[in-house]
């Protein structure tokens, strides 16, 4: 009896492929397997994470329910760095309530909810020290930006980040000049 082979791909999704896992970022399918799990037959997604060196089994009827998504069309990741060069917008709440609404946005898997936690947490040299907690989501969130905007653009994360932080840069550079500028014509 010939060994019926199984099939590469299900619910879209291929062996191979790299995805977007919300909680954890970009990660690969290595395969797709039929295990029992209590009697129960279960479909299942292996996702590894690389840089996390974690393996996650991720039941196929569960996909929707835990956001696992294809990576982003080129387009959204465009939209995701013009969205680095906008204005900050921190909110004067308390910290421990934007700091939740940080930790969503950065867990939602989008791209641009992403971008905007990257933004609103950069701090350029000019700008105060960040405290320890605000230090740790902004590199998180520029981790699972730079990662998802490297496989979209087949680059290293490296790279990634650097073309994210310059951006960044950039546009902190260009707000001081104009709030120096403000100043000079209010002061002459």
């Amino acid at each position: 009896m010939a060994k019926k082979k199984k099939p590469q791909q299900r619910k879209g999704f291929r062996t191979n492929e790299q995805i977007v896992y919300p909680a954890h970022g970009v990660g690969r399918i290595v395969a797709i397997e039929d295990e029992e799990v209590a009697g129960a037959k279960l479909e299942l997604l292996v996702v590894t994470f690389e840089k996390d060196k974690m393996t996650l089994r991720v039941p196929i009827d569960k996909l929707e329910r835990v956001g696992m998504r294809k990576l982003s069309e080129d387009r959204v990741v465009q939209k995701a760095l013009t969205t680095l060069k906008g204005k900050a917008r921190v909110k004067r709440t308390m910290w421990s309530r934007r700091a939740q609404e940080y930790e969503a946005k950065i867990n939602s898997g989008s791209l641009v909810s992403i971008a905007e936690v990257v933004r609103d947490l950069y701090r350029s040299e000019s700008q105060p020290e960040q405290s320890y907690s605000e230090r740790q989501l902004y590199e998180a969130a520029l981790d699972r930006m730079a990662r998802e905007v490297a496989a979209v653009h087949k680059q290293d994360e490296e790279y990634a980040i650097a073309e994210i932080v310059e951006i960044l840069s950039k546009s902190a550079q260009a707000a001081q000049a104009r709030l120096e500028s403000a100043e000079a014509q209010a002061a002459a």
